[in-house]
């Protein structure tokens, strides 16, 4: 048994605290990238969709509580089990799916496939392949906040298993020491590629890692949408309040394995299924009918619109184009002339 289940199942929110908007933008959040997700299993069973794939199934709320705590401006760095993310930063999932296929109208052009989504106009700086490296690049891009003196922040995400990498060390050290404008997230679904945390760390509890630095941090349920908002804010404004970083240890669960090449046979069924019991999508879900935030109609409109878009997403991705071989030497360089050169 993983340590997710030890946080508080009680929920944090009802319609008293939060508006039916906010509901339903979580709501829908999670629910497409579950379908998302699922869909993109489907695909890649018939081989329409290869190479590496990780999906987000299961972490879904972790996503939809980011959307309502951080603004469009702030910029967010993650790992490569990152298309619930990159869903939820508004990137379509026309786009999305179209790079899974790795056409040319895919959100990178089809040059990145499923661990390498980028997009500018969203602010949203990977989908980065190796294990950790998006955290000194989230980090470098709190420093260039910090530099031309905006008031965006970075969200730095990473896995448990990039949690023993050098290179966190390293970044928590200068973030702390430069005072810089970076909220880390650590996603702990508790295996890494396989291995448990308890298997390959003496600290259980990641968020305990930040006390090393002084840096402020804590543990958050990852399977409530609304715990995840509460504490993205708190830790938001106290780094927009200028008292530097900020590290939040989010225990959630991937229902499925760590790639699609994974049958998972490290757990248990009884553990998958008590998890499973904690459905973040059924469980909001539930809770909006219970409690008269939307009807079932209303529900009903949303989980349609969604198959729609799926629908749509992948009929897109299946009509367009592949990228022109000579597309190879596009994107690779930038040219840039400095003030101090001839």
């Amino acid at each position: 048994m993983t340590q997710v289940a030890e946080t508080s199942r009680k929920k944090t929110g009802n319609k008293e605290n939060y508006s039916k908007e906010t509901f339903l933008t979580w709501y829908e959040t999670m629910l497409r990238i579950r379908r998302f997700e699922e869909r993109t299993l489907m695909l890649y069973g018939q081989q329409k969709i290869r190479g590496f794939c990780h999906v987000y199934i299961g972490q879904e709320a972790i996503a939809a509580g980011m959307v309502t705590a951080i603004r469009p401006e702030d910029a967010v760095a993650t790992a490569y089990r990152q298309h619930g993310t990159a869903l939820s930063r508004g990137i379509p999932a026309k786009a999305c799916m179209a790079e899974l296929f790795g056409k040319a109208t895919g959100v990178v052009k089809g040059k990145g496939g499923s661990m390498h989504f980028f997009s500018k106009e969203k602010r949203f700086f990977g989908g980065n392949g190796i294990v950790g490296a998006q955290i000194p690049i989230g980090t470098g891009i709190a420093f260039a906040e910090k530099y031309k003196g905006t008031d965006n922040l970075c969200v730095t995400m990473f896995g448990d298993g990039a949690a023993r990498q050098g290179a966190l060390y390293e970044s928590f050290n200068m973030a702390m020491t430069w005072n810089l404008p970076v909220l880390y997230i650590c996603e702990n679904n508790g295996y890494a590629m396989g291995t448990s945390v308890e298997r390959t760390s003496n600290v259980e509890d990641l968020y305990k890692i930040g006390a090393a630095f002084d840096m402020p941090s804590e543990p958050v349920d990852g399977m409530d949408p609304i715990a995840v908002h509460e504490a993205l804010t708190k830790a938001a404004k106290h780094i927009r309040d200028g008292k530097g970083p900020y590290y939040l240890e989010i225990k959630t669960y991937r229902y499925k394995g760590h790639s699609v090449s994974d049958p998972a046979r490290y757990r248990t069924k009884e553990e998958l299924k008590e998890y499973k019991d904690q459905d973040p999508v059924k469980g909001l879900e539930a809770q909006i009918l219970q409690e008269g935030i939307a009807t079932e109609a209303e529900v009903k409109e949303i989980k349609d619109k969604i198959k729609e878009e799926i629908d749509e997403a992948v009929k897109f991705a299946e009509e367009s184009p592949y990228p022109d071989p000579s597309a190879l030497f596009e994107d690779n360089y930038v040219q840039k002339d400095y003030p101090f050169t001839d």
